[in-house]
C-alpha cells in the first residue's frame, strides 16, 4: 500500500527530530576525540621536555633575547628548542640559531607546520599566523591574578633555564605548558608564545595570550611532572595562579587527574 502525503511528511519529520536529537551527541563525541588528541599533543610536549632536560641537566628557557628587553633580539622560543625531541631534527637543523625568529634567513623554516603543537578543535583561517607555523601551546611565565610576577615566577621565563629543583612547589603542582589558542603570537619559533595567567581560564580579552581553548568549559595544561589534566572554567583564580608559579609555596589539594 502507497504512503499518503500526510503519512510522507509525518515520517520525514520524526526523521527530522532523531537527527536532532543525535547531533549534539554526535558532535560531543567529536570533540571528546579531539580533546584526548589535544592531551596527547601536550603528553609529547611533556616527554620533550623532560627528555631535554635530561640531556642538558635543564629545561630550554622559555625563550633567548625577547623584545624589547632586547632591541633586535633573536626571540627564539623554548618550543623550536625541543624540536629534535619531537621527531622534528630535520626542521630543528633548518634554523639558523644566529639569526632572529623572523629574520629572512628563517623564513622557511618559521613556515613549516608542526602538527604536535597544533590542538584538532581550533578552529582557523590560515595554519600561519603573520607567515609563521601556529603553535596553540604556550609556556607558563608565571601569574599576574594576585602579583605582579616581577621576578617571573614560571617554569618558562626569558633568558635561564630551570631545572627541577628550582620547582620548590613540586612537578606535580606546577603548569609548564598550556593551551593559548589560535592567539596571533603563538607561533612555535616566536618567544612570545609565553605568558603570565592573568585572567579566569577562557576569559582573556583577544589581545592578551593566556590559558584559552576552544573546547568547552576549559583547556589542557601540562604540568612538571609530565601529567596533562583539563583546566575547568570555574577553577578558583587563587588556585590557578598558584599553579602558574614554580616557586610560591603555596599548599593546595592535588588536581583529579
Amino acid at each position: 500500500m502507497a504512503f499518503t502525503m500526510v503519512e510522507l511528511m509525518v515520517v520525514l519529520a520524526i526523521i527530522g527530530i532523531l537527527i536532532s536529537l543525535l547531533l549534539p551527541a554526535v558532535q560531543a563525541v567529536r570533540e571528546a576525540g579531539r580533546r584526548m588528541r589535544c592531551q596527547n599533543n601536550l603528553h609529547q610536549i611533556g616527554i620533550a621536555l623532560h627528555n631535554y632536560h635530561a640531556a642538558f641537566r635543564k629545561f630550554p628557557p622559555g625563550g633567548i633575547e625577547v623584545r624589547p628587553q632586547w632591541p633586535g633580539g633573536k626571540q627564539l622560543a623554548w618550543s623550536a628548542f625541543v624540536l629534535p625531541f619531537l621527531e622534528q631534527t630535520a626542521t630543528y637543523d633548518r634554523i639558523n640559531f644566529d639569526y632572529a625568529f623572523d629574520d629572512p634567513l628563517n623564513a622557511e623554516v618559521a613556515a613549516t607546520p608542526i602538527e604536535t603543537y597544533l590542538c584538532p578543535s581550533t578552529t582557523r583561517i590560515s595554519i600561519l599566523h603573520r607567515g609563521r607555523a601556529a603553535s596553540d601551546y604556550g609556556g607558563i611565565y608565571g601569574e599576574r591574578i594576585v602579583s605582579r610576577n616581577n621576578p617571573p615566577s614560571g617554569v618558562m621565563i626569558h633568558d635561564r633555564a630551570i631545572r627541577f629543583r628550582d620547582i620548590i612547589d613540586g612537578t606535580a603542582r606546577t603548569l609548564m605548558v598550556s593551551e593559548d589558542a589560535d592567539f596571533p603570537d603563538g607561533q612555535w619559533i616566536n618567544a612570545w608564545n609565553l605568558f603570565d595567567q592573568a585572567f579566569p581560564i577562557n576569559r582573556a580579552p583577544k589581545f592578551e595570550n593566556d590559558i584559552r581553548s576552544m573546547h568547552p568549559g576549559g583547556a589542557n595544561g601540562l604540568f612538571a611532572d609530565g601529567s596533562v589534566s583539563f583546566l575547568t572554567e570555574e577553577m578558583d583564580l587563587e588556585l590557578l595562579a598558584s599553579l602558574c608559579t614554580r616557586n610560591g609555596r603555596e599548599t593546595h589539594p592535588d588536581l583529579e587527574r
